[in-house]
């Protein structure tokens, strides 16, 4: 999962950094994978790297939630 949350986040700013007219599309998928992966994180809060993982996660989610939000309003 931390792979696959990587891996999109990653795809999310590139397609956002083109201005690719899909972007709003992979921050709705970014934002869903990072909160799946901040769910599989918080089964392992008792290590500190898991519990960074988990806020980090959120507030990707919580990012790429209102981008593709406002993309959606603006179209």
């Amino acid at each position: 999962m931390l792979q696959d949350c990587a891996q999109i986040c990653s795809t999310s700013a590139d397609f956002m950094l083109r201005a690719s007219p899909l972007h709003q599309m992979t921050c709705r998928i970014c934002a869903g994978i990072c909160e799946m992966c901040a769910d599989d994180c918080t089964r392992l809060a008792d290590d500190e790297a898991m519990v960074l993982c988990v806020e980090a996660c959120r507030r990707c989610a919580k990012s790429c939630g209102e981008m593709a939000g406002a993309v959606r309003k603006a179209a």
